[in-house]
């Protein structure tokens, strides 16, 4: 598989779409939304304590509470993007270099400052923690086995990219067996597809990127309306989430993502604003980086609460001082790790890397 094999009509050519980038905004400001409630709530060491978060009226809880299934709107975005990314990039130590590249630098760095603040401050479950369960704690989320070993997950979002490289090896292998022996050669990893849906079935919203992807099938409304069937659209997947089921969340997230694609579609264009785009440029560092933000604050609220300050204020002064200062760390996190650090790293690696594998780009050519 060299170069970037011909385009069938309707697929998804790889070229940036604006909308889909505010959409990732959109995703990691949801996630932050979730943890502004979730947060003031208490527990911060693993021990009881009344946390700051004011009483709030049922409907309001609910409505933040839902924040957290951003991570649907990711799945949706990254099934979307990497069939088109695994073409371009012509073969599979290509294409999951760069996945490397891109997830990784922003983990790994945040993974490390975890694992030596973390037992300094008490964290969780670094209080009282032995060597040995330090080190497996450790490579196990390093290499994201914390679910399948029943270990505790370090980074508080990480969660979602064991799904991601998950869905990245489903999907390259299932490729390279659908080009070299086609469909009966990839039964077996089709089947296997289908077996982690109804297993996991938030995977389902990586199946509507996908869908997305192989059609030319868009949902054009424009102007407020278009904006206000999105707005729709989206609420609904997020309720049917939250009080139905995640296969009853595809029907909305199906409507909202062909709205999104759509050229010149009311939704597509907000998305598109300078505001959200610079969101979205930044989401990956922002999902990652602002619970590493939102901790201290979070400490300083029980300190405050403790000493009578009222809870409004507190939860008021978290949001606005929390919004800020992981946009401005995100904003940061981006320039120094996924932009610099990325770019010496690709740089220092990419021929040392690629120089031993290229029989092995030659085996999966076609």
């Amino acid at each position: 598989m060299t170069g970037a094999a011909p385009q069938a009509r309707g697929t998804y050519d790889g070229s940036f779409v604006p909308s889909v980038q505010g959409l990732r905004g959109i995703a990691a400001l949801s996630v932050l939304m979730d943890h502004f409630y979730d947060m003031p709530k208490g527990g911060v060491y693993d021990i009881p304590d009344p946390g700051f978060l004011p009483p709030l009226w049922p409907w309001l809880q609910s409505t933040i509470n839902v924040g957290g299934h951003g991570v649907e709107l990711f799945f949706m975005i990254s099934g979307f993007l990497i069939p088109a990314s695994l073409v371009r990039h012509g073969s599979l130590p290509k294409f999951f270099f760069d996945r490397v590249m891109r997830i990784m630098p922003v983990f790994v760095v945040l993974h490390f400052a975890l694992f030596v603040i973390g037992p300094i401050v008490g964290y969780k479950f670094f209080r009282g923690i032995d060597v040995a369960s330090y080190l497996g704690i450790f490579t196990a989320n390093l290499f994201f086995l914390q679910d399948a070993l029943g270990l505790p997950i370090a980074q508080q979002n990480a969660w979602t990219l064991t799904y991601e490289w998950a869905f990245y090896i489903w999907f390259a292998l299932t490729f390279v067996a659908i080009r070299l022996g086609g469909r009966a050669m990839a039964g077996p990893l089709i089947l296997l597809g289908f077996a982690c849906v109804f297993h996991w079935p938030i995977t389902a919203f990586f199946c509507v990127g996908m869908l997305f992807s192989a059609v030319g099938f868009r949902i054009h409304i424009p102007g407020v309306p278009g904006l206000v069937a999105g707005l729709m659209c989206g609420a609904a997947m997020y309720a049917s989430l939250v009080l139905f089921h995640p296969f009853v969340g595809l029907i909305p997230g199906v409507l909202l993502f062909g709205m999104v694609l759509a050229t010149g579609s009311g939704i597509g264009r907000a998305l598109s604003t300078p505001a959200l785009q610079y969101v979205g440029k930044i989401s990956y560092s922002l999902y990652l980086v602002h619970p590493f933000v939102l901790f201290p604050l979070q400490v300083i609220g029980l300190k405050f609460v403790a000493a009578g300050v009222d809870r409004w204020l507190l939860w008021a002064a978290f949001i606005l001082i929390g919004l800020a200062m992981s946009l401005i760390a995100s904003a940061i996190s981006y320039e120094l790790i996924e932009v610099r650090l990325r770019r010496r790293l690709d740089g220092a690696l990419r021929s040392l890397f690629f120089r031993p594998l290229g029989k092995m780009e030659q085996s999966v050519s076609s």
